[in-house]
């Protein structure tokens, strides 16, 4: 009787078992070489220059809100840590070239892939900002359905979340994006 050593057969088992408990990466666009830091400190700008910016619009009647790629990866970070299952994990938030790209990693049962989307800000008629949905890059994984109202809601939230009411007095003018830098200016209605 040819039988095959034990120790064999227990290094296949841990081969197939260590397959199946790890997760795949398939690949998807590539992040930029620059990381944006993420922190607290960050999240606590944004709102601090939002409120000082809605305390100046009360005076002067003209509203002016610079915000940062490290805010916004901040607070996207910081939003989708609180979610129990995240659309994607690690964003980036860069603010170039006109449009809001954001980055990350997103899994699908034993797959992992990176993730790009474009986003272009608009006004609608009323002055208030709006997302266009401009390319979504999922690697070999399909785009999840509702990826254009999640980032409209989530950056409503980031600029009216934290003031509450008090934002909705503005009507937005102007919108830039460029060199990593959003530049909002409006006026109070």
């Amino acid at each position: 009787m040819n039988r095959k050593p034990t120790w064999i057969w227990i290094f296949i088992l841990f081969v197939l078992f260590n397959t199946l408990a790890c997760t795949i990466f398939v690949g998807g666009p590539k992040y930029p070489e620059e990381r944006i830091p993420i922190s607290p400190e960050a999240v606590d700008s944004l709102e601090i220059s939002l409120a000082e910016a809605l305390a100046e619009s009360a005076i002067t009647g003209n509203f002016s809100l610079n915000v940062t790629e490290t805010q916004l990866t901040s607070f996207l970070a910081n939003r989708l840590a609180t979610q129990k299952r995240p659309l994607f994990t690690e964003p980036q938030v860069y603010l170039r070239d006109g449009q809001i790209q954001i980055y990350g990693r997103v899994e699908r049962g034993p797959f992992t892939a990176t993730i790009r989307i474009l986003l272009t800000a608009g006004l609608d008629h009323n002055g208030k900002m709006t997302l266009q949905l401009t390319s979504a890059d999922f690697g070999p994984l399909p785009v999840p359905a509702g990826l254009q109202e999640f980032f409209t809601g989530l950056l409503e939230e980031a600029f009216t979340g934290p003031i509450g009411p008090l934002a909705t007095g503005i009507r937005l003018t102007e919108i830039q994006i460029a060199n990593g830098t959003m530049s909002l200016k409006g006026q109070v209605r």
